[in-house]
């Protein structure tokens, strides 16, 4: 389970065609929601079995909302499809839990129903974290729980250097701390600037630590940014490999012990204790100061619409069991996830003493899809690693069609 959205989106038209070439083969009978007395719950978990703390916690909020629940585990990539599908056929799920950039497409597709139509009590959700599942002022989910973006640094290699991680706090101290582990031999930064959703994940931290728009990728805090990652390349600060990087190579790259940071997820923490020296975390640094906004990773919780509007006040029940804070608290911890409620982002860090930076970062995050983005994101998403693949031949960050992209979408 990774933070960002490796996913995507299918437009509403192409599922549509799906359904009709393919009809409801496309959609086996274990996966269909009944009328009856089950509730049918959906979810991007397929590695929990169903003796699992999550599949123990979702039927604990059925017996609590007085039904049975009976819940499928979908491959991620398969999702978003599925869940097109089966509003197009009419026999959704009463819950259906997605990555959040995926909210905006079910949302336009007309296949969930807002807070305003459910009821579910959204006041305690941090609001930039919220923010991923709302479109046109409308609400259409809770989130579940957020992962996102920081530098894991080996302790060792910036003693070794002489550089205090404390000292790190905008891109020119960053760099500085790069060149001085040059000097003693030694490698800078790894990440992921492969040519996919994955590649812009990474690259939006800088991109919005610039004070850079998704509106206008052309812009010079856009260039500055883009300008950053190529200088570093160019001075042998990162490696040439970042280019093909995905998060998990990258990390690999870093577990060698040969680079002194790497921009990773809260979901290699297990694996930051298994490596073979010392680490720490700090935020990404903005240009200027301070923390840089890193995009969100993690579900929200959402109920689709349903012929039988009846439903929807069981369905109420069982999200308002799941994103409850005690079982945030729990949930969380299972997927590697900072909560989406301060109490219990607290919580967490009181626990855990190395969640502090994580819960920091995820307070400063950003939804991709926000700013009324929706599903023009992945079209942004795609101008911005075609930008990072060629930026060593580029000034810019033009369309992917090779036209300006100031102002856009």
């Amino acid at each position: 389970m990774t933070g960002l959205s490796r996913r995507r989106r299918v437009a509403a038209v192409a599922v549509i065609a799906l359904a009709a070439a393919l009809g409801s083969a496309c959609s086996s009978s274990a996966d269909e929601p009944t009328d009856g007395g089950a509730y049918v719950i959906w979810d991007p978990y397929p590695q929990f079995a169903d003796d699992s703390e999550w599949v123990a916690l979702l039927r604990k909020c059925g017996t609590s909302a007085g039904v049975t629940v009976e819940r499928t585990g979908h491959d991620t990539t398969d999702l978003t499809n599925k869940a097109l599908l089966a509003a197009q056929q009419g026999n959704s799920p009463d819950v259906l839990i997605v990555d959040n950039p995926v909210i905006s497409t079910l949302a336009e597709a007309g296949a969930l129903t807002t807070t305003d139509d459910n009821k579910l009590d959204v006041s305690a959700m941090e609001p930039n974290l919220l923010g991923a599942g709302q479109s046109e002022g409308k609400t259409y989910g809770v989130p579940i729980g957020a992962n996102t973006l920081a530098l894991y640094y080996n302790k060792d290699l910036l003693t070794a250097a002489g550089v205090d991680p404390t000292t790190i706090k905008d891109w020119t101290t960053l760099t500085a701390a790069l060149t001085k582990v040059k000097a003693k031999g030694k490698k800078g930064i790894t990440f992921s600037a492969i040519g996919t959703e994955e590649g812009s994940f990474q690259f939006l931290p800088w991109f919005w630590g610039s004070g850079a728009q998704l509106t206008s990728l052309d812009s010079p805090q856009a260039v500055s940014a883009l300008t950053l990652w190529t200088d570093w390349l160019r001075q042998g600060h990162a490696p040439n490999s970042v280019i093909n990087n995905t998060q998990t190579t990258s990390w690999q790259e870093f577990a060698t012990g040969n680079y002194a940071f790497a921009e990773n997820g809260t979901w290699q923490l297990a694996n930051a204790e298994k490596l073979g020296f010392s680490y720490g975390t700090i935020a990404i640094p903005a240009s200027a100061g301070g923390a840089a906004p890193a995009p969100t990773g993690g579900e929200f919780v959402s109920i689709p619409v349903q012929k039988n509007t009846g439903r929807y006040e069981t369905s109420q029940k069982l999200v308002a069991c799941l994103t409850s804070p005690d079982n945030l608290l729990t949930t969380d911890t299972t997927l590697s996830y900072v909560a989406p409620v301060a109490a219990v982002q607290d919580r967490q860090a009181a626990a855990d003493p190395k969640l502090k930076v994580w819960v920091e970062a995820v307070r400063a995050a950003k939804g991709r899809t926000g700013d009324n983005l929706g599903t023009k994101y992945p079209k942004i998403s795609e101008s911005l690693w075609t930008a990072v693949q060629s930026a060593p031949r580029s000034t810019g960050i033009r369309r992917s069609s090779g036209t300006s992209c100031r102002g856009c979408p």
